[in-house]
């Protein structure tokens, strides 16, 4: 394994979350911003603060599992899948790019989903990776 591997793969580990952190975040700060990007995005109208907190509360234990790097298949891809959704759903913002240049940063995050999972199991500098080199000691 290259060298460096570990430390790159948790960097991009730890960028992702920062995002899906502020996302997260913002469905307990600006529950009515959460409610109008659900309903512009992905034509869910008119989610209420219940709802969205509950949404949150479950999105930080996902983002939870995923920085720490446990359960990596299922957090991982559930990331992947959730930011692939996200930026797929942003199709017609593509097609104004000048407009709408900051949409476009959702493709490089969306790579670096693909190769996080892709690589997980070279992700070793994670919490469940230490837990199990403790309990082969």
């Amino acid at each position: 394994m290259p060298k460096h591997l570990p430390l790159s793969l948790l960097l991009l580990r730890l960028g992702i979350f920062i995002v899906f952190l502020m996302w997260t975040l913002d469905k307990f700060v600006q529950p009515e911003h959460a409610a109008k990007v659900f309903g512009a995005f992905y034509g869910l109208e008119g989610l209420g603060s219940s709802l969205l907190y509950g949404m949150g509360a479950a999105q930080l234990v996902l983002i939870a599992a995923f920085v720490l790097g446990l359960f990596k298949t299922w957090s991982y891809g559930l990331i992947m899948l959730f930011h692939g959704v996200s930026t797929l759903s942003s199709f017609g913002k593509y097609l104004d790019p000048f407009n709408n240049l900051l949409f476009f940063a959702a493709w490089p995050m969306f790579a670096a989903c693909i190769a996080l999972f892709l690589l997980r199991e070279y992700d070793t500098l994670t919490v469940g990776r230490i837990g199990q080199a403790k309990q082969q000691d």
